[in-house]
């Protein structure tokens, strides 16, 4: 029994630090700019980490990036299109 947990517990363990480096693999893909407007991001600057927006598609493995006016039009459109 002790054994069996101590399997589970390793597996566990195992796949936790998979998923992590997948999103830190991830995180080293994000651009240095936005997709949209290609305004600058500085990874170092907190108020632009805090501020702008990620887009993740994991299965892709793309990391889309946008600055927050590109990020609140976006959004205004799609509110339009599908509200109308």
């Amino acid at each position: 029994m002790k054994r069996r947990a101590k399997r589970n517990k390793a597996r566990k363990r195992k796949k936790a630090e998979k998923a992590l480096q997948e999103k830190m693999n991830l995180f080293e893909k994000i651009p240095t700019e936005c997709k949209a407007c290609l305004k600058a991001f500085d990874k170092t600057n907190k108020d632009m980490v805090m501020s702008w927006n990620v887009v993740v598609r994991e299965e892709e493995g793309i990391v889309r990036l946008y600055c927050p006016e590109c990020w609140n039009a976006a959004r205004k459109l799609v509110e339009e299109v599908h509200y109308g």
